[in-house]
């Protein structure tokens, strides 16, 4: 059996990560499901996501519409308490470098940097407001991670990025030099948060323990991971948000 939370597990936050592991697994357990002790961390998601041994995994909004919905159980969203977001929704921060000028039309039709394109927040969120404005982007810079792709902006190897407010948080907190080097054009419209999946049949009783956890995690890990509550997004919340093509007519950047 397996678990993973990899979505925001930086090296920075791993303590804080496996402490709300701790608190998700002790109640797993009370609840009577078997649940491992660590998390396991690859750099190999897919194999993790869809791994028949899953007890509980954090994805994202894309993979799950358009590949593992099928296959894997939905079990609710953590709410990260976002402004302006209902509860267990999210949205990315539109950034550009801070001495650049304009508003998002202004950058249309320029090099953007995505973590990779099958997340929602780094690519089909961002996607679909250019294709609302009937217009795109020139060039695509796939960066491997949030942080990478706000690092290409302010280096200037890109123009605009969406970044998953969540991480955005992390990187105010651990690369405040990043973070001023940029500014945000606004958010990307909210969407349902990161799905928790499980290959598990005991959907209810997971999602019992898991909101049990939630309610009751020690504060300073609750203020650490911005962990508000558990909430139950149905699935068709997430099958209905927009996907771009999976292949976009893009050139890759320079």
């Amino acid at each position: 059996m397996i678990a993973c939370l990899p979505m925001y597990d930086w090296p920075e936050e791993r303590a804080t990560i496996d402490a709300l592991w701790s608190a998700i697994r002790k109640a797993l357990v009370a609840a009577g499901v078997p649940a491992p002790a660590g998390l396991t961390r690859s750099d190999n998601l897919w194999a993790l996501w869809q791994d028949p041994a899953l007890v509980l995994g954090q994805t994202c909004g894309l993979p799950f519409r358009t590949r593992l919905h099928p296959s894997v159980s939905l079990v609710g969203a953590l709410d990260y308490g976002l402004p302006d977001a209902p509860p267990g929704y999210y949205y990315s921060e539109i950034v550009v470098r801070a001495d650049q000028p304009g508003t998002f039309t202004d950058f249309l039709d320029r090099r953007l940097a995505i973590n990779e394109f099958v997340s929602q927040s780094g690519w089909a969120s961002i996607q679909n407001m250019a294709l609302a404005q009937r217009a795109g982007f020139s060039a695509a810079l796939p960066t491997g991670a949030h942080r990478h792709s706000a690092e290409a902006v302010a280096s200037g190897h890109a123009d605009i990025a969406a970044i998953d407010a969540v991480t955005w948080r992390l990187i105010r907190r651990h690369q405040p030099a990043l973070a001023a080097g940029l500014r945000s054009l606004g958010r990307t419209p909210p969407t349902p948060g990161l799905p928790l999946i499980t290959a598990q049949r005991e959907t209810e009783t997971i999602a019992a323990a898991v909101a049990a956890a939630i309610a009751s995690l020690a504060p300073e890990t609750a203020r650490m991971a911005g962990i508000r509550g558990f909430v139950r997004i149905p699935a068709a919340a997430y099958l209905a948000v927009p996907t771009p093509a999976t292949v976009p007519a893009l050139s890759p950047a320079d």
